[in-house]
């Protein structure tokens, strides 16, 4: 009898904390869905902030040139020095250059860009906006008759959609220099032939979807970010969580994107 009724209180209890962990779940996307709305309620309605929007962009974009570069160049040697042996066995060592730029042009350069934004990027404004608002800085521009939402959130989600998709292409350029150093080398292909055989294979389309892939990626890390430091709590521990949730959320949700926007993209193809 003992028994029965444990086994029944567990149930309760189990059936108590899904329904909990549900609400708790709904709650969060309601909170995401207020907070999105309210970003394009204020972001594109005076005043401009465009010294900080400048400022913003000059952290996300300029600053992340170096780590940008330097992954983009690794990437596009790499990936080319792996797809040769493929390629030769069956004497196709011409077509990497157009392997390259089908897989960096519409794939790697997007997401290379977004995860390394995610953690460099989105992790900075997490812990920015986690910190004020522990410390309270952001009650007192409240308080003081200011719009902070507006300064602290919309110019930052602003600034990681436009810059973003600026640093894609760019690594995507800097990824083509990669390749060729390693075609130039073993093929002995010229700069104009390969720069040529790059963008033989690629189509408007191309081009088009990965600046709007790089925009909605840039969207997204800038709101995750936003939105982790924001609503950030418990104090100094709490600025720590916003900041690795702001990385960890936004490379996944960065991943799921990337699976939608290349099926929408080949329907489009």
């Amino acid at each position: 009898m003992d028994t029965q009724n444990s086994t029944s209180t567990a149930t309760v209890k189990s059936k108590s904390s899904l329904k909990s962990s549900l609400a708790n779940f709904f709650s969060d996307v309601y909170d995401v869905y207020r907070f999105i709305v309210r970003f394009f309620k204020e972001a594109f309605v005076p005043p401009y902030e465009f010294q900080e929007l400048l400022k913003q962009c000059y952290e996300v974009g300029v600053r992340s040139l170096l780590l940008i570069s330097v992954t983009g160049f690794i990437v596009g040697l790499i990936f080319t020095k792996q797809s040769r042996p493929s390629l030769l066995q069956f004497g196709a060592t011409s077509w990497i250059p157009s392997l390259v730029s089908i897989a960096i042009m519409r794939a790697l350069a997007p997401l290379v860009t977004a995860l390394i934004s995610a953690g460099r990027v989105g992790s900075s404004i997490g812990a920015e906006l986690g910190s004020m608002r522990v410390t309270e800085q952001i009650d007192a521009m409240e308080v003081s008759g200011t719009k902070p939402f507006k300064y602290l959130v919309c110019i930052r989600v602003l600034a990681t959609t436009i810059a973003i998709p600026v640093l894609a292409i760019f690594n995507g350029l800097v990824s083509m220099l990669g390749g060729y150093l390693n075609v130039a080398v073993n093929e002995g292909t010229s700069f104009s032939t390969y720069v040529q055989q790059f963008f033989q294979p690629l189509a408007f389309i191309d081009f088009e979807s990965s600046i709007i892939k790089s925009m909605v990626f840039g969207f997204t890390i800038g709101i995750v970010g936003t939105y982790k430091g924001w609503n950030s709590s418990s104090g100094t521990a709490g600025v720590g969580k916003a900041a690795n949730s702001a990385v960890v959320t936004a490379m996944f949700l960065v991943f799921i994107e990337e699976v939608i926007i290349v099926q929408i993209t080949g329907w489009f193809r």
